[in-house]
């Protein structure tokens, strides 16, 4: 089976990260202002906490963006918000031949958006849809929808801006940002969405960064002071990307050990892994019996858990030890019984081989 993640950041590129946002960080707050927790309510003028207003700068600037923003509903109302901005209700818009996230096809509905498909694989497909329609918006997931998805982002954007520059492009980047070298707007899209949850920040509060014209449609239209993240809130979004960079390479780096002691046969019972996006990086493991099941609940008794709170989440430290995903199933119905699907979180390669062989002798046991 042929597999194209997405390519990560090395530890080096995501110090680098880091360092870039604690940089951006310190030219929009003074010092005593980091060591708060921020402003409530609307202030005059500003209508919204002036902490918030102050994080949205620091994402602007490091994401190398006009503006951006931050709303309730994490990455699922952005994209949603953000196809309000751009789309529009009743329009139409490009997607990927793929089976759409689920959470996105409920704000398509709602939004009562036409879609029309297209393989963003073939570049020469996607410039010919392009060119022979008129499009309100084109909406692109960065990480895999399929197993064979190997489309740049960056080329992929390209591709439809050399045919249409003035175009919507809103960008899915929930599970790559801060995990590669450039979110949506980096790499020409008009606003990128995404979850802070995901990136060790607080549960439900997402993000939209790109084009200051359609932000500040949304801020203006998001005036009520219950709609609006709180200052705690924000530096809660800006602490957890300070960290989730470096976080998140590591355990990139422990999935490509996992899969290259596994592929060494350092576990008999194991016929292959693999590291792919689905949604976010993990490790897929093919076991040699029809256990897979088994060896998920027996695993769950050695620390690992078994159901996915946030994908990545602050909370989710031990490894992940979980059923494929949809897609699998779909290409496989029977993959549910031989395959597993494993997320290293915070755990080691050590931690995660040592789980994985205890539960599957005690699973052969049953």
């Amino acid at each position: 089976m042929n597999v194209y993640p997405l390519k990560s950041l090395t530890i080096d590129e995501a110090i680098a990260l880091q360092f870039d946002l604690v940089d951006a960080i310190t030219q929009a707050f003074h010092g005593h202002e980091i060591l708060t927790r921020g402003d409530l309510g609307l202030v005059p003028g500003l209508n919204q906490p002036k902490t918030t207003m102050k994080v949205e700068k620091v994402l602007a600037k490091f994401f190398a963006s006009e503006d951006a923003l931050l709303i309730r509903g994490s990455g699922t109302n952005a994209i949603r918000l953000a196809l309000y901005a751009t789309v529009g209700h009743g329009g139409t818009m490009l997607v990927h031949d793929a089976p759409i996230y689920p959470t996105t096809q409920v704000s398509i509905n709602m939004l009562g958006i036409r879609t029309e498909k297209v393989d963003f694989n073939d570049l020469n497909a996607v410039a010919m849809k392009v060119k022979q329609n008129k499009f309100d918006g084109i909406l692109i997931q960065v990480t895999r929808q399929k197993i064979n998805d190997a489309y740049d982002l960056e080329e992929l954007i390209s591709a439809i801006r050399e045919i249409d520059k003035n175009i919507f492009i809103i960008t899915d980047d929930n599970y790559s940002a801060l995990k590669t070298k450039k979110i949506g707007v980096q790499a020409g899209a008009t606003l990128s969405c995404f979850s802070s949850f995901k990136l060790l920040g607080p549960e439900g509060i997402g993000c939209i960064v790109g084009r200051k014209k359609e932000i500040t449609k949304l801020k203006h239209d998001n005036y009520s002071g219950g709609g609006q993240v709180q200052g705690h809130e924000a530096i809660d979004v800006i602490k957890g990307m300070i960290y989730a960079p470096v976080s998140l390479a590591i355990s990139s780096q422990v999935s490509d050990e996992v899969c290259s002691r596994l592929n060494s046969h350092e576990c008999p019972d194991i016929l292959d892994a693999m590291v792919v996006n689905a949604q976010s990086k993990v490790i897929i493991v093919r076991l040699a019996e029809k256990i897979a099941k088994s060896v998920i609940a027996v695993a769950e008794i050695h620390g690992a858990i078994t159901n996915p709170v946030g994908a990545e989440s602050k909370y989710e430290f031990c490894p992940l030890f979980y059923r494929v995903s949809g897609t699998f199933r779909e290409s496989d119905p029977n993959a549910e019984n031989y395959m597993i699907r494993i997320n290293p979180n915070r755990a080691g390669a050590d931690t995660i081989i040592r789980i994985l062989k205890q539960a599957i002798v005690e699973a052969k046991r049953e």
